[in-house]
């Protein structure tokens, strides 16, 4: 059970230090994003100032140019009311039509389309007012809460039907696992320990047989390189050596040719 303990601090102590590393990593990484936007802003600063604008030529006199154009005169205004919304005038006799009068009583465009404005804004606001009275309506209606009808005990007594008494509830043990955890995180963490065990010793065991591999190797390159003894001739004996049985080759005079 010792042995579980420790290993199980083991444990605990490589996932601090993994908590400790995503810590340190991610306050580099705020740091960096940090840099980069304090760049941004000394960026965008250099990019707000103005800039030197060139200066006029103040040797040269300033001739606006004008534009080819004709001007324009203003024109009376004419407004297009529709025939179904002409306003009725009041028939005048011939009589009063006749002299200086007649064009003081004759109504312009421009009055004709001030009372069409009119008209139109005093139907606006009664369409407004309707609008309005009836959203105060709807509000009262809503606020007014609707009668409940009473129930039929107001004339005669009547003793209601009890609920059923509920029992006590009785506390149960409460029973932690927290015992079971710590032995499973201890099994967990001897696991842990013994994969990288074996993961150890199987290195140490390949790093081993590659390294009698090159030894072997070394010595064979070594026994390669040695020289070795070559047989001596027999210097009793004559040296036949065997011709080939084609024929010899004759020699042929040389031919110079003398320009």
């Amino acid at each position: 059970m010792e042995e579980l303990l420790v290993e199980a601090e083991g444990a605990q102590q490589i996932v601090a230090e993994k908590r400790r590393l995503i810590k340190q990593y991610k306050m580099e990484r705020e740091r960096q994003q940090k840099l980069e936007e304090e760049e941004e802003i000394k960026r965008l600063r250099k990019e707000l100032i103005p800039k030197a604008q060139l200066m006029p030529y103040f040797d040269r006199p300033f001739v606006p140019r004008r534009s080819k154009k004709q001007p324009t005169v203003p024109r009376e205004p004419k407004f297009c009311i529709p025939r179904h919304k002409t306003i009725k005038c009041c028939r005048m006799s011939c009589n009063d039509m006749s002299g200086p009068s007649r064009l003081q009583h004759l109504p312009s465009s421009v009055e004709k389309a001030e009372a069409l404005y009119q008209q139109r804004g005093q139907l606006k606001e009664e369409q407004l007012m309707k609008k309005i009275q009836k959203l105060v309506g709807e509000e009262e209606k809503l606020r007014m809460p609707i009668a409940q009808g009473l129930p039929w005990t107001t004339d005669e007594t009547k003793c209601l039907i009890k609920p059923p008494v509920k029992k006590n509830t009785i506390p149960i043990d409460l029973k932690l696992h927290s015992d079971i955890r710590a032995v499973e995180r201890a099994w967990f963490a001897h696991q842990v320990a013994e994969k990288g065990r074996l993961i150890k010793q199987y290195k140490m065991e390949r790093e081993r047989q590659q390294k009698l591999e090159e030894e072997e190797e070394i010595k064979r390159l070594r026994k390669e390189l040695i020289p070795k003894a070559q047989l001596m001739p027999y210097f009793d004996r004559p040296c036949n050596t065997p011709f080939p049985g084609g024929p010899l080759t004759t020699c042929q005079p040389a031919e110079y040719s003398w320009m």
